[in-house]
């Protein structure tokens, strides 16, 4: 009672609404900068169970606006870190803490044990897979976006309402769209959307309010203004993914099938002869792995030292997230490059991997 009283003595909410809040199950995907605020205010307003599911670390770069972190953080997973945290905050409610990559295996399941799935991820062949799986296992969906100094808030698959795809219908291409640890994002702006998810969340949960469903917010950091856009359910593209069920538990990824961009995962290279690593991030950019022989080209300069390319190596392109990398492999196909891959772990994601393996061996040694 103490802890809720100023929920309970909300004629809006009272003891009711915070019996439904404790008995709700909220997953939340993703643990970074949309992640953390949407967690802490979950997890202070005493939602039931919280899941979070993040495979990435904490890096020093990650404490401008992540909230839950701090410096004893750095290095660990950040849903287990974040689970740390929360108990911490609220130590009456449930958290459990998934340090994997969401992907086509493990989505359905998952996301049949909660009732509310939070978008907080940072790239688009996430969100679309999010978007998929709560049409497959009927979840209503809370999104937000962030990008510079602007962001997005909405939900989806509310009570028959649009889905992602009927306001997006077709996934960029993964080389064409930055995220924020290439372009820069105003630390405090996630906090503004990340708020805004949370309280979707609790409308949502209360049944009190509007909830932003058949609308997207679009809220400006600099100026200070939103905008809500009208979104119409399209039938077409929520059954195209039900029809498509067989194929999403076969890991078919729906959004990224006409993808001409090879790609390959750090474990599938260690070991291999004849390979020619390329880091097409810029000089300056953390963190730098050590641990594979790579040149260094960041991506603006590719044209210029194409030179510098192995001919009758096979090449593998890495970068902080991904899209460059992608990017990098396009070009190099340009200029007529043969055995070319993108990797699809960043940088930080390379070096656990490969620590994790020394490590292995070490222990069997």
């Amino acid at each position: 009672m103490d802890r809720y009283n100023r929920h309970i003595i909300l004629p809006e909410i009272g003891q009711n609404g915070q019996d439904k809040i404790s008995g709700a199950r909220v997953l939340v995907v993703g643990a970074g900068g949309l992640g953390c605020p949407v967690l802490q205010y979950l997890a202070a307003a005493g939602i039931g169970t919280i899941g979070i599911i993040d495979f990435d670390t904490v890096e020093i770069s990650n404490l401008q606006r992540q909230v839950l972190f701090g410096s004893s953080s750095l290095g660990q997973n950040k849903a287990i870190a974040a689970k740390k945290r929360l108990a911490d905050l609220n130590h009456s409610i449930t958290v459990k803490a998934y340090p994997q990559k969401l992907d086509f295996q493990n989505a359905l399941q998952l996301f049949e044990e909660y009732d509310i799935i939070v978008d907080a991820s940072d790239n688009f062949e996430t969100r679309y897979l999010i978007n998929d799986a709560c049409i497959l296992t009927n979840k209503p969906l809370v999104f937000g976006a962030v990008y510079k100094f602007q962001g997005q808030v909405s939900v989806f698959n509310f009570k028959n309402g649009p889905s992602y795809r009927c306001a997006f219908p077709e996934d960029p291409e993964k080389n064409s769209s930055p995220n924020c640890s290439e372009v820069g994002v105003l630390g405090v702006l996630p906090g503004i959307i990340g708020t805004m998810q949370a309280n979707e969340v609790l409308k949502i949960i209360l049944g009190s309010g509007s909830v932003l469903s058949g609308k997207i917010l679009w809220y400006n950091a600099l100026s200070s203004e939103s905008t809500t856009l009208t979104v119409s359910r399209k039938d077409s593209e929520i059954e195209k993914i039900r029809s498509y069920k067989n194929s999403f538990l076969q890991q078919e990824s729906f959004a990224n099938c006409n993808s001409e961009i090879p790609e390959t995962s750090i474990k599938k290279l260690l070991g291999q002869e004849n390979i020619q690593f390329i880091d097409v991030r810029e000089l300056h950019e953390q963190p730098k792995v050590q641990a594979i022989d790579a040149i260094q080209i960041p991506l603006n300069e590719l044209n210029q030292q194409i030179d510098k390319i192995s001919e009758f190596s096979t090449k593998a392109v890495f970068c902080q997230s991904g899209i460059r990398s992608r990017r990098a492999v396009s070009m190099l196909q340009e200029h007529n490059f043969s055995n070319c891959y993108s990797i699809r772990e960043g940088a930080s994601e390379i070096n656990r991997i490969i620590k994790g393996i020394h490590k292995q061996v070490e222990n069997e040694e």
